[in-house]
């Protein structure tokens, strides 16, 4: 393979982790349908590969990639037995849409179009996040499967019927106006909290978090807010700020886990710590926040905290309280008990991990277990931590969280 081939490559490879869906948003749009999207998307890349190496590369790579993909879609179209009316329709729509790198003025990334797409009120709620996690995140169906705790085939079957029910009932691509963008605010909350959360804390894989998926998640929610200043969407902008002002210090030189307790906090983003508590105390001051200004508000006690020990446990467990009765759920009681056992001790925080499992709650989720066999090792009960350890072990996807798990248990039975 020559320079130019090598340097072709790579440079397709990272314009596919950094642009493939902004590129697919476009394709959707100019489109009007799903699965031709990602086929002519899949098309671009390859004729991308075909051609980069002998031509070099566009000034304009993205530009290049739709135009490439609207064309490869076309002549698909006329290979078709018959040329339907539904063709028809598309050819005229992809005609009109004139050059596929203008940007409407009225709307800010075909990305948060898309997601509002996605969010119709039409789809059901699964249905809406299921989709738009996997067209706009890139998840895969595994990925986003485990975030809902469901079977992969039942997940995919999700996002195979909302796209027919796009299709369907003709869903306009596009972002609607009030008073029904507010009405849709609350999916697409969710869906670019999800985003984030996978950015964070990767699902699979050999690193911890996914640092394009953290940035495009705080970068949509920034348009969102502009598009849309509520108090619950900045409360969230301020949330994914204040988590990924840690995230430098997560991983130790060596791609290790890093522990909250252990991080160096001199590596904190101070810039995102400012604008993120500055965003939270706006949102409450509103008195119309919601669950996610709540989880940003505990975040920002976390990151006012200078040492570990400044960290103010008490006024987190008084915010989880707060929390659980906006939005009751195991895992909020989950990350509750593990504040009550910093703020009373650990006796307490287990009684109240174990009132979960009694109740079958969060008996596939890792993270209970690992929370049980940390409390269990801070009281010196060894072999049921290394029990729990191990059930966190089992249920472990995640290459370096499995790497700590195996030290801790290595630690204990040594």
């Amino acid at each position: 393979m020559t320079d130019a081939s090598t340097r072709a490559r790579a440079a397709v490879e990272e314009l596919y982790r950094t642009e493939s869906r902004r590129v697919l948003a476009t394709l959707i749009r100019l489109l009007g349908d799903f699965d031709l999207a990602e086929e002519a998307l899949h098309d671009a890349f390859s004729a991308a590969l075909e051609r980069w190496p002998s031509d070099g590369v566009p000034a304009s790579p993205r530009a290049w990639l739709v135009s490439a993909g609207r064309f490869r879609a076309i002549d698909h179209l006329r290979r078709r037995a018959a040329f339907t009316e539904r063709s028809g329709e598309i050819w005229r729509e992809i005609v009109a849409a004139g050059r596929p790198d203008d940007e409407d003025a009225d709307i800010p990334d075909d990305r948060l179009r898309l997601i509002f797409t996605c969010c119709h009120p039409a789809l059901a709620t699964d249905a809406q996040v299921a989709l738009t996690l996997r067209t706009i995140g890139g998840l895969t169906t595994e990925e986003i499967a485990h975030s809902f705790l469901v079977p992969a085939p039942t997940l995919a079957q999700r996002i195979v019927r909302a796209k027919s029910k796009i299709r369907d009932a003709q869903i306009p691509y596009e972002i609607p106006e009030q008073p029904e963008l507010a009405e849709r605010l609350d999916a697409v909350l969710a869906v670019l909290y999800l985003i984030f959360n996978e950015g964070y804390l990767a699902t699979f894989g050999d690193s911890v978090t996914r640092a394009d998926l953290c940035a495009e998640a705080i970068r949509l929610t920034r348009l969102l807010v502009e598009l849309l200043p509520e108090p619950e969407a900045e409360g969230l902008l301020a949330l994914m700020l204040l988590h990924d002002s840690r995230r430098p210090a997560r991983l130790s030189d060596g791609g290790e886990l890093v522990l909250l307790e252990d991080q160096d906090r001199t590596l904190w983003d101070r810039r995102e710590i400012a604008e993120g508590c500055e965003r939270t105390e706006r949102a409450l001051r509103s008195h119309r926040f919601g669950p996610y200004t709540l989880q940003a508000a505990i975040s920002a006690v976390h990151a006012e905290a200078s040492r570990p020990a400044d960290t103010d446990w008490r006024q987190i467990v008084g915010l989880y309280d707060v929390l659980l009765r906006v939005q009751p759920s195991p895992v909020v009681e989950l990350n509750r008990a593990a504040a009550v056992a910093m703020s009373e001790g650990p006796e307490r925080g287990l009684a109240l991990i174990d009132a979960l499992f009694d109740r079958g709650e969060l008996e596939t989720y890792q993270l209970a277990h690992a929370a049980r066999a940390d409390l269990l090792r801070r009281l010196d009960r060894t072999r049921d931590a290394c029990d729990a350890y191990r059930r966190a072990l089992a249920l472990c996807t995640q290459e370096p969280q499995r790497r700590f798990l195996v030290r801790r248990v290595a630690e204990l039975a040594g």
